[in-house]
């Protein structure tokens, strides 16, 4: 099962509508995908993922060998309402406040701060793509997003470690993502993620030349009505390797009032007569115009 593929380089030529159904088919029927020539300058996510590496090695690895969950499962005792993962979470909007994690080396803190800069700009022109693809207008998304601070942004920064003995614990457990879109910097070696497609599982390979994998939270759903999917994935543990992910989340603000976009909702509250009647003159039209001349019945327009 081949995961789409979305080529941002297409997006400016005679392929453009072939990449726009493409995008629109990888939203509505798998709920994530991958991009390249996204933009984001290969180098720096080299260099990020090289300086959070070396962070994990000399500041985190010890410690999470030290912790409850490997004493736990060592002693091969099933896990299932625990992770195994080492984490860090990192704030960038509206508040920047990547200088507050002065745990952080400074040469890490200014590589993430330039590679999110970058990053910020692909999930709006994802979000503008995604709108435009619904038919609403191309800052619908971020507009619903900004309350009144704009849009949230932050990362979580996660290895998941080798494990002595895989089926006993996930690296995380089965879930949806709460928020909007999230670009994923993962591993170019290690697998382990893993999506919920049509009742089966689907193994996400690791990311070869610095593309980014990108799936749909559960606000994205919310406010197009259902027409794309947050779906169910989990991180399995790998006993041979230690696995590497770095996911940009772009979500609404926290006092962001969030409601389907009512373009995309049907028509409500209204009798079936006073649908008869305009039925009886629309029957042999297309019946997208007759549900949204209804909306308007119904708001007294």
């Amino acid at each position: 099962m081949e995961i789409p593929m979305i080529d941002f380089s297409k997006l400016e030529g005679k392929e453009r509508s072939e990449t726009m159904a493409l995008l629109h088919h990888a939203c509505e029927k798998w709920g994530f995908f991958q991009i390249e020539n996204h933009g984001v300058d290969k180098q720096l996510m080299e260099k990020v993922k090289k300086l959070v590496n070396q962070h994990y090695e000399e500041n985190m690895e010890k410690s999470f060998y030290n912790s409850e969950i490997v004493k736990s499962v060592e002693e091969k005792n099933k896990t299932t309402d625990i992770d195994w993962e080492s984490t860090f979470f990192l704030w960038h909007r509206p508040n920047n406040k990547i200088n507050e994690y002065t745990n952080l080396s400074e040469e890490l803190r200014k590589t993430i701060d330039e590679y999110i800069d970058q990053l910020i700009k692909v999930a709006e022109k994802l979000s503008e793509l995604m709108c435009e693809n619904l038919g609403l207008e191309k800052d619908h998304m971020k507009m619903a997003f900004s309350g009144t601070k704009g849009p949230s942004v932050g990362t979580k920064v996660a290895k998941y470690p080798k494990c002595p003995h895989p089926e006993l614990v996930r690296g995380l457990r089965e879930h949806t993502d709460a928020g909007g879109i999230i670009l994923l910097l993962q591993d170019d070696q290690v697998p382990g993620l893993e999506f919920l497609k049509e009742g089966k599982w689907v193994n996400i390979p690791p990311s070869k030349n610095n593309t980014i994998f990108v799936n749909t939270g559960d606000q994205v759903e919310v406010l197009s009505n259902g027409y794309y999917k947050s779906t169910v994935h989990r991180v399995m543990t790998d006993k041979d390797g230690s696995r590497l992910s770095i996911a940009t989340f772009y979500n609404p603000n926290g006092e962001s009032v969030i409601s389907p976009a009512p373009k995309l909702m049907y028509p409500n509250r209204y009798t079936f007569q006073d649908y008869l009647k305009l039925y009886s003159s629309t029957k042999f039209e297309e019946k997208g115009p007759r549900f949204e001349s209804m909306k308007k019945m119904v708001n007294g327009q």
